[in-house]
């Protein structure tokens, strides 16, 4: 293909197809980070004045230092994310590799892996992938994926690949701040005590013991299958959280503020003692060592529960005990007992701070998850106050002065 120079600009050029279509170019040549020379070219400008912006746009870019933006700028997002996760998946959390895994294949790539990364503007952003998202996913689930596209277009920042994350004020439906999410996943005080009854009827000493500690502890279900028996002090009536268990293992906790010593009720002790006692004669009867260092929650053979296992029971547990939906469905899932743990302490009046001690998060968190509950404590308060002072005599606020 011959070239013939532009009159205007010593790097640009115009051309001819093979259907003898005039068409531009340009080849720009530059150094990058390394001091390497190297070139960039684009052609198939249909104008001058196209090709001519271009190189300039390409120029000021060289003289910026964004070489990694010019060498990648056909990179696709779908090139960009398994880089991206190839190059970090050993830093992570098993249990978050496979996470973000997960929604990169089934989610992210189907619908923008196609998409060059240095195009894909937020106005595309959101028609073919959040809009696409919201129609079949709930909008806490949206806002998660985002969240995850939104840490890998950081690291597309950070590598010097993109410019800037043009993603960070995309609009997500929100779902009434999380209040039905919580509503649906919560139990009544005498729906929680009516699902600890017919458990301790119904089920097996260790899947009970185990509902019984997360109902009134408000860990998460990884945290309280990573208990070892040396995390409970019988004396001092206390659990320490300091790693969780699924399937792939135990690990430490996601996050500093999960490491925790959480104060428990006798209750909850005098059950672990006489569970505890059940696990030194299963393990007896199997021939499997038990000590300190065991995890305390086992099957009838000894060997640590799988975390499936409770998946099962609290959905049979609900049926059974008829705490179902109008669909017929269980009313809570195992997480639900974290949310009604935290909602009942809320509503007892305890304060957001030692609420988000005890559940391992912080006092935004705690505000941000149950901001509905707060909204309703402060109605009452209001409420609680007017009733106070009509009850001492005052009529109205004027009359205390």
């Amino acid at each position: 293909m011959k070239l013939y120079k532009s009159t205007k600009e010593p790097e640009m050029y115009h051309y001819f197809n093979a259907n003898k279509e005039k068409l531009w170019m340009y080849r720009h040549k530059y150094y990058d980070a390394t001091g390497k020379r190297k070139e960039k070219k684009k052609s198939g400008f249909k104008t001058e004045k196209a090709a001519l912006k271009a190189l300039l746009e390409v120029k000021a870019q060289t003289l910026r230092g964004e070489t990694k933006y010019i060498e990648n700028d056909n990179l696709t997002v779908g090139q960009w994310l398994d880089i991206w996760y190839e190059s970090n998946q050993k830093k992570w959390k098993i249990s978050t590799s496979k996470y973000r895994k997960l929604i990169v294949d089934r989610h992210i790539k189907p619908l923008l892996g196609r998409y060059k990364l240095h195009k894909l503007d937020r106005a595309t952003y959101q028609r073919v992938f959040i809009n696409v998202l919201e129609d079949k996913l709930k909008p806490y689930t949206v806002k998660q994926i985002h969240g995850l596209f939104k840490i890998a277009m950081n690291a597309a920042v950070e590598e010097e690949i993109l410019v800037r994350n043009r993603f960070t004020k995309v609009v997500i439906k929100e779902e009434a701040e999380n209040a039905t999410r919580i509503h649906e996943n919560f139990l009544t005080p005498a729906e929680l005590n009516k699902l600890l009854s017919t458990a301790k009827e119904t089920e097996d000493i260790s899947r009970y013991s185990f509902l019984l500690t997360v109902a009134y502890t408000g860990v998460r279900r990884g945290e309280a299958l990573g208990l070892q028996w040396q995390n409970i002090n019988f004396e001092s009536h206390t659990i320490t959280v300091e790693r969780t268990r699924d399937r792939t293992g135990a690990r430490t906790p996601k996050t500093t503020n999960s490491y925790r010593t959480i104060l428990v009720d006798s209750v909850v002790i005098d059950q672990l003692r006489k569970y505890k006692t059940w696990c030194k004669e299963t393990c007896l009867k199997y021939g499997i060592r038990f000590n300190e260092n065991s995890f305390v929650f086992i099957n009838n053979y000894g060997e640590p529960v799988c975390e499936l296992t409770f998946n099962d029971m609290i959905k049979r547990v609900q049926m059974k005990a008829g705490l179902v939906t109008e669909e017929g469905l269980p009313k809570s899932t195992l997480h639900g007992l974290r949310h009604t743990h935290a909602t009942i302490l809320l509503n007892s009046g305890q304060n957001v701070k030692m609420i988000a001690e005890r559940l391992g998060n912080t006092p935004n968190m705690i505000m941000n998850t149950y901001g509905h509950i707060l909204k309703e404590l402060e109605q009452q308060s209001v409420a609680i106050f007017s009733d106070t002072l009509k009850a001492s005599g005052a009529k109205s606020g004027a009359n205390l002065f």
